[in-house]
């Protein structure tokens, strides 16, 4: 009896993973104009990532000294940096940077953001006070602050650079998930677990864990374009991707001293950056209206 109430409830519990594949979900998404503008820049955004090669007219790190700084044109649509390299390919090519280190990043702050938080929510008392004033006392330092400082320690790069980044956002999914798992454990189909003798790892991850998944997606859209930014943010402080790769942060750096001059170097990747930030805030946004309906609001 308890066997067959517990696999019903888990069965209910993944009504959120259920309705995102079943209902109308992505059809509620791009009903919205920032779903629509959501889809439409993020999806671009990933297509131009997965085929830079073939959109770059030109090698990203090839220079041609007989082509410095040129500004915008036919052959280079987003003009030359002092070394003659072509913007627009560096461009492209960074969002292939951007996106995979972004991802990167978010999955590991996923992971260990999500596992101290069920750990926090489910065994509570001294666990959960100890795992939630680490959180607190880390929200407390500025999120860039702290990751410059464990990059700079770390000698700067790109596995500092995703150290640091890691280490510092697992903060947010951590109070999310615990605050989510708090408020099922008194449910009846946790107890009837309990009493069944169903393992604490079975229950956090097939009957606790599902009820968090919804916030996780939002919240992991929404952070996406944050840890993009302070990516381009590090590498433009010389902690993160360092030249000649052509990522964004390091393109703005790259042109930082002919601002007034050649203004199109740190220009366009400043754009791309800003319409990643736009899209994936966007898609977030959508997303949350479309997962929880009562929540939405006209735009």
């Amino acid at each position: 009896m308890l066997r067959e109430r517990i696999r019903t409830a888990g069965i209910n519990l993944k009504g959120t993973l259920r309705a995102i594949r079943d209902s109308k979900v992505p059809a509620r998404v791009v009903q919205s104009n920032a779903g629509l503008l959501g889809v439409a820049l993020t999806g671009t955004l990933i297509l131009v990532a997965v085929f830079a090669p073939e959109i770059a007219p030109h090698d990203p790190i090839a220079q041609n000294y007989d082509a410095t700084n040129q500004p915008p044109s036919l052959e280079h649509p987003f003009g030359t940096d002092r070394f003659g390299r072509d913007v627009f390919s560096r461009v492209i090519h960074g969002t292939r940077w951007a996106l995979g280190l972004g991802i990167s990043i978010l999955v590991f702050q996923i992971l260990l953001g999500v596992t101290l938080g069920l750990v926090a929510g489910y065994y509570g008392g001294l666990v959960e006070a100890g795992i939630m004033r680490l959180v607190d006392v880390m929200l407390a330092i500025p999120g860039i602050v702290l990751a410059l400082a464990i990059a700079g320690m770390m000698g700067g790069g790109i596995f500092p650079l995703v150290v640091a980044l890691a280490a510092v956002g697992w903060r947010g999914f951590a109070r999310l998930v615990r605050g989510d798992v708090k408020s099922v454990m008194e449910d009846e189909y946790i107890e009837a677990a309990e009493v069944a003798a169903v393992s604490d790892v079975r229950i956090m991850l097939r009957h606790v864990l599902p009820n968090a998944s919804a916030s996780i997606i939002v919240y992991a859209t929404l952070t996406l374009p944050a840890v993009i930014l302070q990516v381009a943010a590090l590498s433009f402080l010389g902690m993160g991707v360092n030249p000649p790769t052509p990522e964004w942060g390091a393109i703005i750096e790259a042109g930082r001293d002919q601002l007034q001059t050649e203004w199109w170097i740190s220009t366009f990747p400043g754009l791309a950056i800003m319409i990643t930030v736009i899209g994936f805030n966007a898609l977030g946004d959508a997303l949350r209206d479309a997962l929880d309906p009562k929540q939405s609001r006209p735009l």
